[in-house]
């Protein structure tokens, strides 16, 4: 009896701690199973996913360099750039969200796929490193590849026109596009990119263009007229979110005033954007431009015209109806560090930036298409 006693008790004794195992690893064995199971929008609305997600505020003075996809979804070489910025006077950065070739780097199928994108820009927020998403827009080979019919046309041909580089673009009215374009911004956006800049908003210029035919462009509306819709549009569907945005320009339309047959007028561009962004590499100007028979010889010089000129139409339509912001200016150039015209050297480089700061402008954006910058140039005075 002793004995049968003695079982039973141990039985009960065996019975409770299974129990205990049981109770405390419950919650744990759930938790695996559930993270296991396939992410879905049922399980995960899509707006929990923005929530996690944080953004920085806009520098009142933003000093940045550009990195391409290719850049930043290599570790190793991604590092040598931000470790630049954080012994220079940078503060921010440009990353490809889609590049001259259409491909969208945070896609899979991406040529240059940053796996790691939205941990990669948490990393840089906490080293309080603004980001800026570039999406380069109208010229975009991939695309018009896929959707020959909204490109822009040969007329000879009636395929697919390109120019000189080989390089095919949308046309800028084919509306079905800006949707695409619209699209790409809300999800880069929900990534963590503090910005979304757009380059290559305009009309092509360097081929064929008697061979170019333009079929979404209603002829009701010119180049510029429709340009600017477009950027109407993009405002108008991206107020909402609390997305900052900037806009590249070619350099001469701070001094031009037609839209130089690509669509771009800088009055018809101010209104839509945050900032502006006047591609005012002295490389990029004619021979004897403003008397200099070669500018990419007079980088203070260039700059410093450029964007005087930008900052008193920008005033001039302030004045006149209020549609552009001029105190703070909206400007923000991109300044050259590459060899073209003439050897950019720190001195070259940093006569840029004192050209900006000697208009009034606190805030520039360096380009390089290599990656490849002057630190001497960037370290803080």
């Amino acid at each position: 009896m002793a004995k049968e006693e003695g079982d039973i008790a141990w039985i009960g004794v065996a019975v409770l701690l299974f129990v205990l195992i049981i109770i405390t690893t419950l919650p744990y064995f759930f938790k695996i199973t559930y993270s296991a199971e396939p992410i879905s929008s049922e399980n995960f609305p899509a707006s929990s996913g923005s929530e996690l997600v944080t953004h920085l505020p806009t520098p009142d003075s933003l000093k940045a360099l550009y990195m391409t996809a290719c850049v930043a979804a290599t570790p190793s070489w991604r590092e040598g750039l931000t470790d630049l910025i954080d012994t220079t006077e940078l503060n921010s950065i440009i990353i490809d969200i889609k590049d001259y070739s259409g491909n969208i780097s945070f896609e899979t199928s991406a040529n240059c796929y940053i796996k790691d994108l939205k941990e990669f820009i948490g990393e840089l927020h906490e080293a309080r490193i603004y980001v800026i998403g570039r999406i380069t827009v109208f010229q975009d080979p991939y695309y018009a590849n896929l959707h020959p019919e909204l490109s822009v046309r040969s007329k000879s041909s009636g395929g697919v026109w390109k120019d000189y580089k080989g390089l095919s673009f949308i046309d800028v009215g084919a509306r079905p596009y800006w949707d695409y374009i619209l699209e790409i911004s809300k999800e880069a956006y929900e990534l963590g990119f503090d910005e979304l800049n757009y380059d290559y908003v305009r009309y092509p210029s360097d081929g064929n263009m008697e061979d170019a035919q333009l079929s979404w462009t209603v002829s009701t509306s010119t180049k510029a007229e429709m340009l600017e819709s477009f950027f109407s549009y993009l405002r108008d569907q991206l107020k909402d979110t609390g997305v900052k945005t900037s806009v590249d320009l070619f350099g001469m339309t701070t001094t031009v005033e037609s839209d130089m047959n690509i669509g771009q007028i800088l009055e018809r561009t101010l209104p839509y954007f945050d900032f502006v962004s006047p591609m005012v590499y002295p490389s990029h100007y004619p021979p004897t431009w403003n008397g200099f028979v070669n500018p990419a010889e007079y980088p203070y010089e260039v700059v410093k015209i450029s964007i005087t000129r930008a900052i008193e139409r920008e005033q001039a339509l302030n004045i006149l109806n209020g549609l552009a912001t001029s105190t703070p200016s909206k400007f923000r150039p991109w300044l050259q560090d590459f060899n073209l015209g003439a050897t950019y050297d720190a001195s070259k480089v940093r006569a840029q930036i004192q050209a900006t700061y000697d208009t009034g402008l606190t805030s520039w954006m360096l380009w390089s298409a290599a990656n490849k910058y002057t630190e001497e140039a960037l370290l803080p005075n």
